[in-house]
């Protein structure tokens, strides 16, 4: 999987944590820079889509490894501008 320019360890957290902890990460990245959130929450694999399609972040990348869900968002402006 690509690599990133931050991690999340999101392990062991139950729905809202992980979008609510990727959403205050994302917060505080500059625009075009990458997010890689590691999650053991199976709900994680519909969240996420749906975090990027209404936030205007891009989904660039979903992997699942035996229990764990990676997901690689990169920051937009225009996510960015939707979260102000």
């Amino acid at each position: 999987m690509d690599e990133s320019d931050n991690e999340l360890d999101a392990r062991g957290l139950h729905c809202p944590l992980p979008i609510l902890k990727t959403r205050k990460a994302i917060n505080e990245m500059e625009v075009g820079a990458t997010l890689r959130v590691i999650s053991t929450d199976p709900g994680s694999v519909k969240d996420f889509p749906t975090f990027a399609k209404q936030t205007g972040h891009e989904l660039i990348a979903t992997e699942e490894n035996k229990e764990e869900f990676i997901f690689i968002l990169r920051k937009t402006d225009i996510g960015s501008d939707q979260e102000e």
